[in-house]
């Protein structure tokens, strides 16, 4: 039971004193203090007061102790993204953070990947992967870096380094996005994706390459979703052929043309 913590953390992160919650609770300041105290608990119709005010699930409030989750998470958390509120459990994310307490982007390599798909949940696991920064990216947000292998996402080329912000709820998965999926049988795969989780309890995944098929996957089959922000590779991009070939064939038109003015000059 996490309650008199959870109520205490949200009020402080909130900068309400004991006196403004209970005037908005309709409690006496003294009761309130006893429910951070653990000297009371509060009847089920306080416990959806405490909800509807601080906008997070009863399950959550009871059962989660919000001070093992990371800044991020607690920001997610207190714009709504409360996924106890919507029927299915918290997806609470290992990660590092670094001496002032931000979130670090972990880096999962190739080499790492058949790892990772194990010990994504195990926080000395992600505590193991090499950390960086990109200054630019949003500081409320959990981001992390996967390499992927394959030309299946061209014009991203193979070996590339995709980072994706990490998605608590996937109601807000979008259509024709693209995402970083941990997936129980195929490890991480990188893809734009159908959402069909409502309709189909599936996904359907899209490559960027044409020579590969669409394919279906059941969301119990997905362990992790992120959002894909950036990619940095250090390939140059191919040539446009298409683009260049038109310019030859413009060429060869014009030499054409010249040759038969040429001639009718004559």
């Amino acid at each position: 039971m996490h309650f008199k913590e959870n109520i205490k953390l949200l009020r402080k992160r909130r900068g309400r004193t004991q006196d403004e919650v209970a005037f908005a609770l309709e409690l006496k300041r003294s009761t309130l203090s006893g429910y951070e105290n653990g000297v009371g608990h509060p009847a089920i119709e306080l416990l959806i007061k405490f909800s509807e005010y601080f906008g997070v699930a009863i399950d959550t409030l009871v059962k989660v102790d919000l001070s093992s989750l990371t800044e991020s998470q607690l920001s997610q958390l207190e714009r709504g993204y409360d996924t106890y509120i919507k029927g299915s459990k918290l997806r609470v994310l290992a990660t590092t953070v670094d001496s002032d307490n931000e979130e670090n982007i972990e880096l999962v390599n190739e080499k790492a990947s058949a790892g990772y798909a194990t010990g994504f949940a195990d926080p000395e696991y992600i505590r193991i992967l090499p950390t960086f920064k990109l200054p630019f990216l949003s500081k409320q947000k959990k981001y992390r870096s996967f390499q992927i292998s394959g030309d299946s996402m061209l014009p991203i080329p193979d070996a590339s380094y995709v980072t994706g912000e990490f998605l608590q709820d996937w109601n807000f998965l979008r259509n024709h996005h693209a995402y970083i999926l941990l997936t129980r049988d195929d490890g991480i795969v990188f893809k734009v994706i159908e959402n069909k989780i409502d309709s189909e309890a599936k996904l359907t995944l899209h490559s960027l390459n044409p020579l590969y098929e669409p394919y279906d996957i059941a969301i119990a089959e997905v362990k992790e979703i992120w959002k894909f922000v950036n990619f940095i590779s250090s390939e140059m991009p191919e040539p446009n052929k298409e683009k260049d070939q038109l310019v030859d064939e413009v060429k060869m038109l014009k030499r054409q043309v010249q040759a038969i003015q040429m001639k009718l000059n004559l």
